[in-house]
């Protein structure tokens, strides 16, 4: 393979720390002139540093004698052995090769389990088949280590021996790195802390709990977006997530779900978008200023395929089910297949994986995007922090109608992405619902029903108005007002007020 170029001053607007060289996935990049962002970008020092690497300004760098040599097959060596899988950057490299490199890459060592994992992931990833015969009997190698990924269940390639245990396919297929924090997250049994709240609550309390968190995702859903809809698009909104999770994920359910979200379809079209999508601002004349461009309509086919195709290997392989949500979801609202709703359908399929995994109990809606509403700005910066860096390496012109129309082949940036920054993300979200939100509403209306209760005992008085005696004293900090005090309840006596100030003091001290 071609020599790597010198390393430069700069690279994707970052200084190269100095007396350093590009290596791994920066030098294949720079080397082979990659549209592709960095995320985790290596050099190796010119002299002996302190310990074996070093993190300095957003750079890995790694000791003198980790420097693998000056072809490109040495750093693809070298990201395969010490970096983060970055499969987006790995397919471009391959396209920018020629065959006979790697067949040679292949040839120099046939039987090495990194050799034989670089073999796997080209033919994977490009549909092209290398004039090579298939490995003999040799112990067969994880196309991810299993150590450092969430993997799905191992297929064994008998042509390269190696245990295919991606979370998709060559169409699509996210990548989960096992961080401490994810680790944490998937023991701390959140599933079961879900059904032991529920199992040991009575069903009518259960059905009303549901109810108000049900109102509540769908009102943050909407603000999310900026939007404050009337009733009927809540409704619609609770319809499409309470069916989330009924009907298998397929192309058809995805439009049967944004019908269900979008019923005037007078200015939105129905099914995947024949058009442009942009999320950004327009300048003073109308004209695009995009943030983030979602991909080509002609891609979208293949793209939605290829994660429903992925979504099926990740609960077929029994991957933890919010893990599973995150590459469905994230990896759907980086798409954007719709000309509007996506932000939403995006969240619905979050529940849609957690209702078909039987991770949320039957009938709950966890209130995903009330958390993510309360915690926007790091939702905002998962999202950006993935779709951002695209940006730079999508092409696109104005349209007539002030749309975008994207001019180079972007496809491979919306197939192959790394989501654990998503995944803690989420994980953390639906770690207060569980933990949190659920038992804490739970309790609220036991307490309200209690307090209640105690209430009617005392004066007759219908539930509705007892209901809005509580909600009224809720509001003004567990007194009566007067305004309160001298209209609707105005047939209450001083004593009575006081005996219902009290009782509400009791209740819901420490709620």
């Amino acid at each position: 393979m071609a020599p790597s170029p010198d390393t430069p001053l700069t690279f994707q607007d970052r200084l190269v720390p100095k007396g350093t060289r590009l290596t791994g996935w920066a030098a294949l990049v720079h080397g082979l002139g990659l549209a592709a962002p960095v995320r985790t970008a290596s050099t190796v020092a010119e002299t002996h540093i302190r310990g074996s690497q070093r993190s300095e300004g957003g750079w890995t760098i790694y000791d003198k004698r980790y420097w693998p040599g000056d072809d490109i097959a040495d750093h693809l060596t070298f990201a395969l052995r010490h970096e983060p899988m970055d499969l987006l950057i790995l397919k471009r490299a391959f396209d920018a090769l020629s065959a006979e490199d790697l067949t040679a890459f292949v040839k120099a060592a046939p039987t090495g389990a990194l050799t034989r994992r670089a073999w796997f992931f080209y033919e994977t990833l490009t549909g092209r088949t290398l004039d090579l015969e298939d490995v003999g009997a040799v112990t067969a190698a994880d196309a991810l280590d299993p150590k450092a990924y969430f993997t799905g269940k191992p297929i064994l390639s008998r042509r390269h021996r190696v245990r295919d245990n991606l979370l998709g396919r060559d169409d699509f297929c996210p990548v989960i790195r096992r961080t401490p924090a994810l680790q944490a997250f998937t023991e701390r049994g959140l599933a079961q802390k879900a059904a032991e709240t529920v199992g040991r609550t009575g069903g009518h309390l259960i059905a009303r709990a549901a109810s108000f968190l049900l109102l509540a995702d769908s009102r943050a859903s909407f603000e999310i977006e900026g939007e404050r809809p009337p009733r009927n698009r809540l409704e619609r909104w609770g319809r499409a997530v309470l069916q989330a999770g009924r009907n298998q994920l397929s192309l058809e359910e995805l439009n049967r779900l944004h019908g269900v979200l979008i019923e005037d379809t007078r200015f939105t079209r129905p099914g995947l978008r024949p058009d442009g999508v942009f999320l950004g601002q327009r300048d003073h004349n109308g004209d695009p200023l995009p943030e983030f461009i979602g991909a080509r309509p002609g891609d979208l086919t293949d793209l939605v395929s290829g994660m429903i195709a992925a979504n099926r290997r990740m609960g077929a392989s029994d991957l933890d089910p919010i893990l599973q949500a995150t590459a469905t979801a994230f990896g759907f609202v980086y798409a954007h297949p719709y000309q509007d709703g996506n932000g939403r359908l995006h969240r619905c399929l979050i529940h849609h994986v957690l209702a078909e995994r039987k991770f949320t109990p039957p009938g709950m809606v966890f209130p995903v995007s009330s958390v993510m509403l309360d915690r926007i700005d790091g939702y905002r910066e998962a999202l950006q922090g993935h779709s951002g860096p695209l940006m730079d390496f999508i092409d696109w012109r104005p349209t007539p109608d002030r749309n975008v129309d994207v001019t180079n082949d972007t496809a491979d940036l919306y197939r192959y992405f790394d989501c654990t920054a998503e995944a803690e993300f989420l994980y953390g979200c639906i770690a207060r619902t569980v933990e949190h939100d659920l038992p804490q509403e739970i309790e609220f209306l036991r307490r309200q029903d209690d307090a209640q209760r105690r209430i009617m005992d005392m004066i007759d008085m219908p539930d509705r108005l007892a209901q809005n005696l509580l909600m009224f004293m809720r509001q003004n900090g567990g007194k009566l007002s007067r305004r309160r005090r001298e209209s609707e309840f105005a047939a209450l006596t001083d004593d009575e007020v006081t005996h219902v100030e009290a009782i509400y003091a009791e209740v819901f001290t420490d709620s």
